[in-house]
């Protein structure tokens, strides 16, 4: 009897101690840059420590994308210059059944609305998904609730922890009360970490809101367009991400939101914008001048009301005055604060807070959801 085997026949016998799971990552800005240089620096202890094997298979951006079926490494910004091709959702999906690759999660690190638009076709796939991307969880109800019901029919998995607080172990904790049983009965807090030190700064320091908001623009607190943040849409987003976590049939038309721009500048072209920041000093002198002794002004959402119903819940979005000595009034730098009343804890809410901002602990954040998908496969 012929025993003799041949190399290509061979099976890797120490292979097969590790779990192989396949990336595909969307999205290489701030945050998929931290979140690739993270990965790939611990990539080894992982396989090491975990039996656990990461290969990001493909690395995309809007128009091009680098292929390699055995895992891109962490030369993937030379290699995709070189290698890159422009490509489509279908092209990604013939790739990987060429290929035959398993244990599939997309990561979607843009922050673009009409990517998400593709969660389907990828989860119906064989994908899981991992996003630091609010729109698909801000879309219209109708929308939301049918990914959940895909979802649950593919058996797959959908995390997006960072969407509420970067890398806080927030949506978590409130998923975990409300399913348990809990009665949470109101959330609030300072949800933006750009608005947090601009209003910590300016309680606290005897200059101008255009020189506060500038040097926030300058050490890249704010968006490019510091009228991203203080339109106030973006806390309206996570306010109404973690209303839905209690199951309340909300949209995003039905949060209030204070828009701290004043009308006169509101359509103004960015360039214009910012070289007539002294605009926004004298209602903001006045807000501070009126304020309590012991007082400070912080961006707060709050949702309360009755969250036991559906559609009992009251969302707002708007910048109050508060005591220095309350949780809020004592935030410091950008840091981000989450108060979680609950029935059973009365009046005494659980309080989340720190870095709620920042590409690093952002990407953290995502990293931790890849991991957390990855041992349940």
């Amino acid at each position: 009897m012929d025993t003799a085997v041949t190399t290509a026949n061979k099976i890797d016998l120490a292979a097969l101690k590790y779990k192989t799971v396949n990336l595909v990552v969307f999205g290489h800005g701030n945050v998929g840059d931290a979140f690739l240089d993270q990965l790939f620096e611990k990539k080894e202890s992982l396989l090491q420590r975990k039996s656990l094997e990461i290969h990001v298979v493909a690395i995309a951006n809007s128009t091009r994308i680098l292929f390699n079926e055995k895992g891109t490494t962490a030369s993937w910004r030379s290699d995709k210059l070189t290698h890159g091709v422009p490509y489509s959702i279908d092209s990604i999906l013939a790739f990987v059944e060429t290929h035959q690759l398993e244990n599939l999660i997309a990561v979607d690190n843009t922050a673009d609305a009409a990517f998400t638009k593709q969660y389907e076709k990828l989860i119906a796939n064989g994908f899981h998904i991992v996003s630091s991307n609010k729109h698909k969880n801000t879309a219209p109800w109708k929308e939301y609730s049918a990914l959940r019901k895909l979802l649950n029919g593919h058996e797959k998995e959908y995390l997006y922890e960072t969407n509420v607080g970067a890398g806080l172990p927030l949506i978590d904790t409130i998923k975990l009360l409300h399913q348990s049983g809990e009665n949470i009965t109101r959330i609030r807090g300072v949800f933006s970490g750009s608005l947090s030190y601009i209003f910590n700064e300016f309680s606290e320091r005897n200059e101008k809101f255009s020189a506060i908001l500038n040097n926030a623009i300058v050490n890249g607190f704010t968006e490019p367009d510091p009228r991203e943040d203080l339109c106030g849409m973006d806390v309206a987003r996570k306010l109404l991400i973690l209303a839905r976590e209690l199951d309340l049939e909300v949209e995003l038309d039905d949060v209030e939101v204070q828009n701290l721009i004043p009308k006169a500048v509101r359509a103004l072209d960015k360039t214009t914008f910012l070289k007539n920041l002294t605009h926004l000093d004298t209602s903001f002198f006045i807000k501070k001048k009126n304020l309590k002794k012991g007082n400070v002004l912080r961006y707060v959402a709050d949702l309360h009301g009755d969250l036991s119903k559906v559609d009992g819940g009251k969302l707002t979005v708007s910048l109050q005055e508060t005591p220095k000595s309350s949780m809020l009034g004592q935030l410091k730098g950008s840091d981000s604060i989450f108060e979680i009343y609950t029935e059973s804890y009365g009046s005494s809410p659980i309080v989340i807070q720190g870095a709620g901002a920042g590409a690093s602990v952002t990407a953290r954040g995502v990293f931790g959801d890849v991991l957390r998908i990855s041992h349940k496969l």
